[in-house]
């Protein structure tokens, strides 16, 4: 019996390991892909130019809160997400124009 439950607490180590293993592996996978968009973001900054990119996010914010007051309206309870942009000021020196 002892050693019964010995290899059952061995095979739940070696199963929480794995798991483990698989969750670096994740969130290692999700910090390369925000790199990668930020990435593209800040290369689409650059290329669009400072003008470009003060009035598409002022677009899009524009929509998200149109979005959010139509879901308001539909929905008194609604609090849902709000798309913040930080401001330039915000960014890193390194994301900044």
């Amino acid at each position: 019996m002892k050693g019964q439950k010995q290899s059952n607490i061995t095979l739940l180590q070696n199963k929480v390991k794995g798991l483990t293993n698989i969750v670096k592996n994740l969130i290692q996978e999700v910090q390369t892909n925000a790199n990668i968009a930020q990435g593209t973001l800040t290369a689409f900054q650059y290329h669009i130019g400072k003008d470009k990119w003060e009035k598409l996010i002022k677009e899009l914010k524009e929509k998200e809160e149109k979005i959010l007051n139509d879901k308001r309206e539909k929905s008194p309870n609604f609090t849902g997400p709000k798309l913040e942009i930080p401001e330039e000021e915000e960014l890193p020196p390194s994301q900044r124009k």
